[in-house]
């Protein structure tokens, strides 16, 4: 057990969350005390002492998966794809496939051959249809023996084996009939059963002790939603089955490699996926708040100002003229304030999005905030920000309102650039912090350079945040290089966990 633990923390820390050699130990010591055949337990404690946010669960509960899953001999793949028994062991396998949990045994006790694809339909039919968790375990296990086709030895992280799968079991019809089954049961009530036979269970929990008729529509969502949530707990069965099998053929952290996801803070805006975005989403928000708390701290530390000489010396008088209590001088900082330019055109939308979003959330840590993105033309959308209820609505909005194309709605940054100083750079002063968010691939336009020299000339700061790899700069149709030389830092800025750092270097 201890070997396995020490092998989870290391995937955890290769994930890139933050486990310390103390809270490693906090985990060995909590597991001392559960009772090991509770898995969910075990899971939760361990979770308990070694996640510290909640946007982490995700890449823990994967590890967790692939290294406190069920192991055995009987779940080592064959050359047919099949689990294989060794050699004399088939007893023994057998017993410790019953052990293992619900419906372990159910490929011992039939075998694959024995079970034609009808038989596995009904068994999954009358599965769905009684809520039989039993019988669901033992439907996973035969359906990814028959249907996955999984190979030994093969590098994969098994989502290719769950597509085949539920494809063969067309689980979008299996539904319908159940639907289609409660409605008849409703409106006929079940049939008789023959002599000899036991009578048939009414279809789902909201059909039973109700009086005959048509299904209501708000009972028929009901019972549709009772359906797919056992389909769903049939998915998580077949999950798991293919995760052990793959665990006993490639061992786990081989399987904990092809599975690994970066968390959220790590995840690049320019390659993001819907599901990745959404995570990015919910970490935004506690993101901010505690960037918000950071800055507000950092603020009141600098409040001590340099050595003041007079007035150390005059209180030193009353120590006999020792200057036992130094005093300062206590500044007055100011706020900065923010001008936001973000190119929101294609790739970079997400990359915009989610820096306007931080800085907006932020907004109490400066004077004054203001946005204008562009495309090829250039819009202020500040107002937007200020009569949204929220900052998601305001971005939101921004995709739909703004003005911001030209000509063709192909990113030029020199036009646009020329637009924001012509129209709003007599407002940049010397407590002004211009960002420029984009990859400044102006396809191939002239980048009106002397712009941000200008800029540069009024402006406290002017940095900017490019979401391409540092590397990229320079190739193609990217004109950094002539910008670099006007601003006091280029950034490459790919993940929230960039963002966040130099949001934070800005106070």
């Amino acid at each position: 057990m201890l070997d396995v633990l020490t092998g989870f923390v290391t995937e955890l820390r290769r994930s890139g969350l933050p486990v310390s050699v103390t809270e490693a130990t906090d985990a060995a010591e909590a597991i001392r005390h559960l009772p090991l055949e509770d898995r969910q337990a075990v899971k939760y404690a361990l979770g308990a002492t070694l996640v510290k946010s909640s946007a982490h669960w995700r890449a823990f509960d994967t590890a967790f998966e692939v290294y406190f899953s069920m192991r055995g001999p009987q779940y080592a793949i064959g050359g047919d794809g099949q689990p294989g028994t060794p050699a004399g062991d088939e007893d023994a396998a057998t017993g410790a496939g019953r052990g293992q949990g619900r419906g372990e045994g159910a490929e011992g006790a039939g075998g694959l051959e024995q079970v034609s694809p009808e038989e596995l339909a009904a068994m999954l039919y009358r599965a769905l249809r009684d809520g039989d968790q039993a019988m669901l375990a033992a439907v996973a296990r035969l359906a990814v023996g028959k249907y996955a086709g999984m190979e030994p030895g093969r590098p994969v992280g098994g989502t290719y084996y769950l597509y085949r799968t539920l494809r063969n079991l067309d689980l979008d019809g299996v539904l319908a009939s159940l639907v289609d089954e409660a409605r008849l049961a409703a409106s006929e009530g079940p049939a008789s059963p023959e002599a000899g036979e036991e009578e048939a269970p009414v279809p789902g929990p909201i059909l039973r002790g109700r009086e005959l008729g048509h299904l209501t529509p708000l009972e028929e969502r009901l019972l549709e939603e009772e359906y797919k949530a056992r389909i769903e707990e049939l998915r998580r069965e077949i999950e798991a089955e293919i995760r052990r099998r793959l665990v006993a053929d490639r061992g786990a952290e081989a399987l904990a490699k092809s599975l690994r996801k970066p968390l959220p803070e790590d995840v690049e805006f320019m390659h993001a996926s819907r599901d990745e975005l959404l995570l990015m989403r919910r970490a935004i928000q506690p993101l901010a708040r505690k960037l918000q708390a950071r800055l507000a701290r950092k603020r009141r530390h600098l409040r001590r100002g340099p050595l003041d000489f007079r007035s150390t010396m005059r209180h030193s008088l009353s120590y006999g003229g020792v200057p036992v209590e130094p005093r300062f001088r206590h500044p007055r900082p100011t706020k900065p304030e923010i001008f936001v330019i973000a190119d929101i055109s294609g790739s970079v939308a997400a990359f915009a999005r989610f820096t306007l979003h931080l800085v907006h959330a932020i907004a109490a840590q400066f004077s004054q905030v203001r946005s204008f993105v562009f495309i090829d033309g250039l819009d202020e959308v500040s107002q937007i920000f200020d009569r949204s209820e929220t900052v998601t609505e305001a971005v939101h909005r921004v995709n739909q309102e703004a003005d911001v194309v030209w000509v063709d709605g192909h990113s030029d940054y020199g036009h646009a650039l020329t637009v924001f100083y012509e129209r709003w750079g007599r407002e940049v002063g010397p407590k002004t912090s211009v960002i420029l968010l984009g990859d400044a691939r102006s396809n191939y336009h002239s980048p009106e350079a002397w712009v941000l020299k200008e800029l540069r000339r009024r402006a406290r700061h002017v940095y900017w945040l490019n979401p391409e790899p540092r590397a990229y700069w320079g190739s193609g149709d990217s004109i950094i290089e002539h910008y670099a030389p006007y601003c006091d830092g280029v950034y490459e800025c790919r993940n929230l966990r960039q963002l966040e750092a130099f949001v934070e270097h800005l106070v």
